[in-house]
């Protein structure tokens, strides 16, 4: 593909996306120092050479402007260095940053850019991986970083097992902060003191039984959004804990009269 093939489609990609009235930053580069920021730093490794899949980099150090989030060229005057590595017969390997499931270009982009253009599935690059505290998913996007940055605040308070973070979304800050507040009381109800048995301890026995005793197949894709519509509904009842008629109760103002299987959320 030719660089003004692959900048119109960039260019119509926009204006689609305008139309449509798609949510601000979906084909945004996501930049790395943002993302780190919202996460949290928790250390880094420098993992070798790896063969990475093209359609996992996302992100950039530096570069958020040349380039869109599928890495169509954005400015014209990348032309000339473009088309000098398209006629390039070898390529060194790009340099990645890996957060989670998502890489950003330290340096490469054009080699990155090309390969998207000519489909090419996977490059051979030099990664260095940044462990965070908030899950990076592959999905995320520059409009998600203020909610991930409470969902990070929430993990220094309660830090949740590794296994359970990947499957937590809530859709605004606040939710965050209100679910904090939430199991901090319950750790103190419980005389949990430590940070980590008492995030262990709210989620296996607080939680998980909550959650299933809602049973919102098809409703609620997430366990700790289910949970955190649940807390909702709790206040408006003036309750403080989730016996079974208050579950009950929330269930039905939820989903009604449903009487299908139960379904046991994702984590």
């Amino acid at each position: 593909m030719s660089f003004d093939a692959a900048w119109r489609q960039g260019y119509v990609a926009r204006l689609a996306a305008v139309v449509a009235a798609r949510r601000p930053g979906e084909l945004e580069l996501m930049p790395l120092d943002d993302t780190v920021a919202a996460l949290g730093h928790q250390g880094e490794v420098e993992l070798g050479h790896q063969e990475v899949p093209v359609d996992d980099i996302v992100g950039t150090i530096a570069r958020k402007g040349d380039f869109d989030r599928r890495f169509r060229p954005r400015n014209r005057a990348l032309r000339d260095r473009w088309e000098r590595l398209a006629d390039a017969t070898s390529t060194e390997p790009v340099r990645l940053v890996r957060l989670g499931q998502m890489y950003f270009v330290e340096d490469g982009h054009h080699r990155v850019a090309l390969a998207r253009a000519r489909g090419i599935v996977s490059l051979g690059a030099r990664v260095r991986k940044i462990c965070t505290i908030s899950c990076a998913t592959r999905c995320l996007t520059v409009a998600d970083l203020p909610v991930k940055a409470a969902e990070r605040v929430f993990l220094e308070r309660v830090p949740l097992p590794d296994d359970v973070r990947w499957g937590l979304w809530l859709d605004h800050p606040a939710d965050w902060l209100r679910l904090a507040d939430a199991a901090e009381a319950w750790g103190f109800r419980h005389r949990l003191h430590d940070r980590v048995r008492l995030a262990e301890t709210w989620w296996d026995q607080e939680v998980r039984p909550v959650v299933a005793g809602l049973a919102l197949r098809g409703v609620e894709p997430y366990d700790v959004r289910a949970y955190h519509r649940a807390l909702r509904e709790r206040e408006t009842l003036g309750a403080t804990s989730f016996d079974d008629t208050v579950v009950a109760h929330i269930r039905h103002r939820l989903i009604g009269d449903y009487t299908g299987p139960p379904w046991h959320g994702m984590v």
